[in-house]
């Protein structure tokens, strides 16, 4: 009956509802915590988008090889992946604030090894710890904004704090180009040092608490986010109530229940999603933007800037067609963009080799360089959708696997 209403609902009458759900979360807990979530989206984006930028300059400054190059580029994943086998366990056991202090710690304290470093091991070192933390927070972020929002605005607000993600790469491929690297680095700590002092002020998740048996705060804490004039008691009841359900449905093969043949289709559909942007090299892309312009023949500054105006556009445009268009008909559209835009790359490639043969110039790499830009930028749109549609698969499964979800 519920849907029928709301496939009747006018769009106008839509919007007002929304509107109105957006203006009752609007307390001061809900602003912070939302807030730091969003800082923490906007650092992660840094310090994705850092090493594409600054590759030159880095290489030039500490003199060096393209192998110890690499290595600071990739080390950032090889942090991603220990940060991500302990990410659930860690925010299991000291709750999703604290847990959100050590990330933003270890941020700040990667972002300066990389600022002030004279020698090559320091370098990757800070990129390492930048690794760890992101493999963390990229659970906790949408984990821990999904658990205070309020049930209609979960996923506007999950897919909100996901954007700046975008934005922070698009500021620092922007920033990139005018301001020396480690500059750039210091000013990469400044989403992490605004987020500390906030931290004192949010709230703590209250599916969390529930979790670990102090229910009497759950309620409390709901009131905070909610505001002091609103009813939580359903709310908080359904909270401890599925809490409950989840330890009499537990059983002790904890990670291997995962593994049953009923979730085998669910979560291989899952894991392939998230794990197609990847392969088709986004990761690549995103460390090595510099190199990848300067080989199309245009210029660095030029890819930069025209990059950071398209991701930011791409992002925005994700973020209001997945809940617009749906998943599954917005990923079928990603993955044509994303087999034609190679397609014609490919032709444009084989089209410059043959005028530089016969007319001795190097053509015109201007367009070459714009499809594999949009190529990129399809790639990114769909690993938007994709941690989108995989957050709500990951609602189907206990809360302890929720992290395979993330870092499939």
């Amino acid at each position: 009956m519920a849907e029928e209403v709301l496939l009747l609902s006018s769009p106008s009458e839509s919007c007002t509802s929304l509107l109105s759900e957006i203006s009752n979360a609007s307390t001061r807990a809900f602003v912070l915590a939302f807030t730091v979530g969003s800082c923490g989206a906007f650092a992660f984006g840094c310090i994705i988008g850092y090493s594409a930028p600054t590759q030159s300059s880095i290489m030039k400054d500490l003199n060096l090889s393209i192998a110890d190059y690499s290595l600071f580029g990739s080390i950032l994943t090889v942090g991603l992946i220990l940060g991500a086998l302990i990410c659930g366990k860690l925010t299991d056991l000291v709750g999703r604030v604290y847990t959100i202090w050590i990330t933003n710690i270890l941020f700040v304290i990667g972002w300066f090894a990389i600022a002030f470093a004279k020698a090559v091991w320091l370098l990757d070192l800070g990129r390492l710890l930048q690794g760890i933390s992101i493999g963390i927070s990229a659970y906790l972020g949408p984990v821990y904004i999904t658990e205070i929002a309020p049930r209609k605005l979960r996923g506007a607000a999950c897919s909100m704090s996901q954007l700046f993600t975008g934005v922070g790469i698009s500021v620092v491929y922007a920033l990139g180009t005018v301001v020396a690297w480690r500059n750039l680095a210091i000013l990469g700590s400044i989403p992490s040092l605004m987020i500390l002092p906030l931290l004192f002020f949010i709230p703590e998740s209250p599916r969390w608490l529930a979790k670990v048996g102090r229910e009497k705060e759950v309620e409390e804490i709901l009131s905070r986010l909610r505001g002091e004039n609103s009813d939580v008691s359903d709310e908080a009841g359904e909270i401890l109530a599925y809490t409950e359900h989840v330890k009499q449905q537990g059983d002790d093969r904890g990670f291997l229940k995962l593994f049953q043949r009923k979730y085998a289709f669910s979560l291989t559909i899952g894991v392939v999603l998230i794990a197609l942007p990847q392969l088709g090299g986004l990761s690549g892309y995103s460390f090595y933007t510099e190199s990848i312009f300067i080989s199309t023949g245009v210029s660095s500054d030029v890819g930069f800037i025209s990059t950071s105006i398209v991701q930011m556009l791409a992002g925005v445009l994700g973020t209001v067609l997945v809940d617009v268009s749906g998943r599954r008909s917005l990923l079928l559209e990603n993955h044509c963009w994303e087999t034609g835009t190679p397609i014609l790359g490919n032709r444009k490639q084989e089209h410059h080799d043959l005028s530089s043969r016969c007319e001795g110039g190097r053509g015109n790499n201007v367009w070459l360089g714009q499809l594999y830009k949009l190529m990129a930028r399809c790639l990114f749109l769909q690993f938007l959708v994709s941690v989108e549609y995989h957050r709500n698969i990951s609602d189907v499964y206990h809360s302890d696997w929720h992290w395979i979800c993330v870092h499939s």
